[in-house]
């Protein structure tokens, strides 16, 4: 996901791919805690998306 492809988007679009990404982050939290998280990698990089979202929608809301 990058932040050039996210200024492309309504906040509306935005806020509903936060939840997307919010979703998959407790997914991967469940899977973490109960052992079963083969990909480690992902909980970082869905906590990266997720700090993404939320500065470009709060750019967006000051514009």
């Amino acid at each position: 996901m990058k932040a050039k492809d996210l200024h492309e988007k309504t906040v509306d679009e935005l806020q509903s791919t936060l939840g997307e990404e919010q979703e998959a982050q407790f997914k991967l939290r469940m899977q973490q805690v109960t052992g079963q998280l083969t990909e480690s990698h992902k909980v970082k990089q869905t906590r990266r998306n997720i700090a993404r979202l939320k500065t470009v929608i709060s750019q967006k809301a000051g514009e």
